[in-house]
């Protein structure tokens, strides 16, 4: 895992049914491998996400700006380990991912994690908890390329499942490479990139008094799509 560790790359996320990922499975095993901790490969993530009071994060991805940030400290659960993890987006769409350890999730932030996202970010920020979710995940690693598939299941927000029946696919590499195994699996089912952030779904879900016409649009995308 180390090698695909891919701090800095491109995120190319798929949204299917559930019903179309032992296809897709099927078409793509032999050439990747998959993770697994103490007989697990099944792992449950749990992320609490923090913004301004003004939900600047979430108002920078709905107002499509291309520079923009999340933070969140995850629960990464079979491995009891919690990491603050900021996600920056640059102007090329590229994600880059700094992380701390933490021995918990902090109801309210740390002096320490609050100097860690000022300087990582450049920012003086005053953060609050906006919303957790949870969701399971498979992780691949394929066997001749330098990329990574996660695979997201049972996606929710404070313990209620958003969609049964919705898989998020997200394949992270240094550059966006068309003859990945998996691209080419889905592309076989007419399945596309589609952008998706867990926490402005979730965010848009939870509170509809917040501007969402651009999440709308995405949450009845996977509607139809899990009819």
């Amino acid at each position: 895992m180390d090698q695909v560790a891919l701090m800095k790359r491109k995120d190319t996320k798929f949204i299917l049914h559930a019903k179309q990922l032992p296809l897709i499975l099927q078409m793509v095993h032999s050439q990747y491998c998959i993770l697994e901790i103490d007989g697990n490969r099944l792992m449950t993530y749990i992320s609490d996400y923090y913004d301004t009071k003004e939900h600047k994060f979430y108002l920078d991805h709905h107002n499509k700006i291309l520079r923009r940030t999340k933070v969140r400290i995850r629960n990464y659960v079979e491995s009891k380990l919690f990491f603050l993890e900021i996600k920056q987006k640059d102007a090329k769409g590229n994600t880059v991912k700094n992380r701390i350890p933490r021995v918990a999730n902090e109801n309210k932030l740390s002096s320490e994690s609050v100097k860690f996202i000022e300087r990582t970010t450049k920012q003086g920020l005053d953060l609050v908890k906006t919303l957790r979710n949870s969701f399971k995940r498979i992780t691949l690693v394929n066997t001749a390329l330098k990329e990574r598939v996660t695979i997201d299941l049972h996606l929710g927000y404070d313990g209620k499942i958003l969609n049964p029946d919705l898989i998020i696919i997200e394949l992270k590499q240094e550059k966006f490479n068309r003859q990945s195994p998996i691209v080419k699996a889905l592309r076989k089912e007419s399945i596309y990139p589609y952008s998706i952030s867990k926490y402005c779904i979730g965010l848009a879900s939870a509170y509809p008094e917040l501007k969402q016409n651009y999440f709308k649009q995405k949450i009845s995308t996977i509607t139809k799509l899990t009819a």
